[in-house]
């Protein structure tokens, strides 16, 4: 015996509404007092409601679904993002749709296109670093677009300035007197924020008449692992530097680990700092110095846009781009630079 479904009509009896303010609940809850808001979908989610999504598409031409490509998941910045995207997303109705690209143009390319097969009304993207090709399919699917982090001025972004957040770790540690340095990054080719940010430091550290030099640049795979061995690369680095940066706190931290499982103190032989300000690395031994971004904020935000562009003033209007500040979080992972590493910088040249 098939049980039935409960529906609209059963959600509305129960909660003592009509049907029409069930819909516009569950389509456009903008528009429904919030404590009857609260009530129908306390309802409809004891009643066990399940909306059917493609008979509200074929009616509105919507699926109320929006989709995101991230670079990965394994990632506690981009699982913030998410979080608040995500529930900005439910306050109004929509669903989120997350698919990853592992840093791949040819995978990000791939999973567009199964979003757009799906049927999302909008797309959401990090940075700006992909082929003509994959934004041509976007645009010919005529979607909203917005991009996080970065982006190009085309498109709606919300945005940090990556490169100051490369210039504020540098100063930070060139003001505490180091002059020999190392980074870490993820591979910069296609990943336009960990470009930025090198950019970043290059520059700080160039107005001081320093030089970075490719032996002292190493792109790794993000993840701690690799941090641990890009630091011990680094170290052979003749002369030794005395300050590493990660341009990611996942790859600082695991700098700090190699460093400390090899008998250098950090900060007292090498100061390591990073860029994210992960909820953890506060919690480190030492606590890791680094330049806090608003990864909560830019979901969210990304979220407001996406809304905006499909059912409020901004539908049609021109690109915005909403810029959201970075900030140096100093913490005890950074230190003058030691008279041991001073006299072995002194000792090498």
């Amino acid at each position: 015996m098939r049980i039935r479904r409960a529906g609209v009509t059963d959600i509305a009896r129960e909660a003592g509404v009509s049907i029409a303010t069930v819909s516009r609940a569950m389509n456009q809850p903008a528009l429904v007092q919030p404590e009857t808001l609260a009530r129908i979908r306390a309802v409809a989610a004891r009643l066990g409601y399940v909306p059917n999504r493609k008979a509200q598409a074929l009616v509105s031409g919507r699926s109320r679904i929006i989709g995101i490509v991230i670079p990965t998941l394994n990632s506690a910045i981009f699982a913030s993002t998410l979080e608040t995207m995500q529930r900005t997303l439910y306050g109004e109705g929509y669903q989120l749709l997350v698919t990853s690209n592992e840093y791949d143009p040819s995978s990000e390319a791939a999973a567009v296109a199964q979003l757009i097969s799906h049927g999302v009304d909008g797309l959401i993207v990090v940075g700006s670093a992909r082929p003509r090709s994959t934004l041509r399919m976007i645009e010919e699917a005529g979607l909203p677009l917005v991009q996080m982090w970065s982006g190009s001025p085309d498109h709606d972004c919300i945005a940090v300035d990556n490169h100051l957040a490369g210039r504020l770790v540098a100063r930070h540690l060139l003001d505490l007197g180091h002059r020999r340095f190392g980074v870490i990054c993820g591979h910069i080719l296609s990943n336009d924020r960990q470009k930025s940010r090198l950019e970043g430091v290059r520059e700080e550290l160039a107005q001081e008449g320093i030089a970075l030099d490719a032996a002292r640049i190493v792109e790794a795979p993000i993840n701690i692992g690799a941090g641990r061995g890009a630091a011990r690369s680094l170290m052979q680095v003749s002369p030794q530097p005395t300050a590493l940066i990660g341009l990611l706190d996942v790859l600082a931290i695991g700098a700090m680990i190699e460093l400390q499982e090899a008998g250098l103190p950090v900060p007292a032989a090498a100061s390591v700092a990073g860029i994210d300000n992960l909820e953890f690395s506060a919690h480190l031994a030492p606590a890791l110095t680094t330049v806090s971004i608003p990864s909560a904020d830019i979901g969210a935000q990304a979220a407001l846009r996406m809304i905006a562009r499909l059912e409020g003033d901004a539908a049609g209007g021109p690109p915005v781009r909403v810029d959201l500040p970075v900030a140096l979080i100093v913490r005890q992972s950074t230190g003058p630079l030691a008279t041991a590493a001073r006299n072995r910088a002194r000792e090498a040249g």
